[in-house]
């Protein structure tokens, strides 16, 4: 059996952002009960219900951690049922929260060599002491059994960019398919669980892969591709940072997912310009109606 726990289900800067003055943040600052807050993207996944791996830490980890008794400590003045981290990307949103797991606790860190790298070039990252906290390289479309959780990922590309400190040269937001972004498959051996919190397009691979699965959690970054720029909170589009748009239009996610036989279909990643973060919106009512759910932090999926 999988047990999935939603920790935070907002894009970077998470719902309401510390800075935005916008419709959405202020109705979610007030507490309004149809504009729920979210932190940072980030699941929390176990095959035992004892054992359970973190996939990205987000810059909110620490208050997750807090809020999930899941993840609460069991045994001695410290320990954590935490066995290790695995990072889809090496995005800001998706890293720091590794900082917040400084204080010398063992736990296994797993990522890509390309984002390995990333964390090797960064000095503030050797917080972690690689005695306690050894870094594994993931090996694309090989399956690794997660012990003791109970169950194994397989890591696989998806469309998407380098993150945005990384960018560099003279096409910067070109849309890469070597590693830099990945998606996870999940499996106890039963069920499969895909996790793709970041996808700049859906690829035929990418596609066979969605195919079948119980659950996904897919991007829901931005409901249409210019609605920052739209809305006057940014220069951006959603394809420039590397992001499909949710909404039932040609390449959308939503039309997208007609033609690929899933089980439950939940968006994650949500930025807080989105519409489909209110419960009330006309765009969360056409996400349902086209059979999605919408993540929220505390969220829990078994399988």
């Amino acid at each position: 059996m999988l047990d999935i726990v939603v920790l935070g289900a907002a894009a970077g800067g998470g719902f309401p952002q510390w800075n935005s003055n916008a419709p959405a943040c202020r109705r979610a600052r007030a507490g309004d009960p149809t504009a729920p807050a979210r932190t940072q993207a980030s699941i929390a996944v176990s095959g035992d219900g004892v054992s359970w791996y973190v996939l990205n830490a987000s810059p909110d980890l620490r208050t997750q951690i807090n809020q999930t008794p899941d993840l609460y400590p069991r045994d001695g003045l410290r320990s954590t049922p935490i066995a290790g981290v695995v990072l889809t990307s090496g995005e800001i949103d998706a890293i720091t929260g590794l900082l917040t797991l400084r204080e010398r606790q063992p736990f296994a860190l797993y990522a890509t060599p390309s984002v390995l790298g990333q964390l090797d070039a960064n000095p503030i990252f050797t917080a972690l002491d690689p005695t306690l906290v050894p870094r594994h390289a993931l090996t694309l479309g090989q399956p690794l059994a997660l012990k003791p959780a109970g169950f194994s990922i397989t890591p696989f590309t998806v469309p998407g960019k380098v993150p945005l400190y990384a960018e560099k040269g003279s096409n910067p937001a070109e849309i890469v398919t070597n590693g830099e972004n990945i998606g996870l498959e999940i499996t106890d051996g039963k069920a499969r669980v895909l996790y793709v919190p970041g996808c700049a397009r859906m690829s035929d691979d990418l596609r066979h892969k969605l195919e079948g699965a119980d659950a996904v959690f897919f991007d829901g970054t931005l409901w249409t591709d210019d609605e920052m720029v739209r809305a006057g909170l940014g220069s951006k589009t959603g394809h420039r940072m590397g992001h499909m748009s949710v909404a039932d239009e040609p390449d959308g996610t939503i039309a997208t997912f007609r033609t690929i036989p899933t089980g439950r279909k939940i968006l994650i990643h949500i930025n807080n310009s989105n519409p489909v973060l209110l419960s009330d919106s006309p765009e969360r009512a056409q996400a349902e109606l086209a059979g999605w759910e919408v993540a929220y932090d505390g969220m829990k999926v078994t399988l």
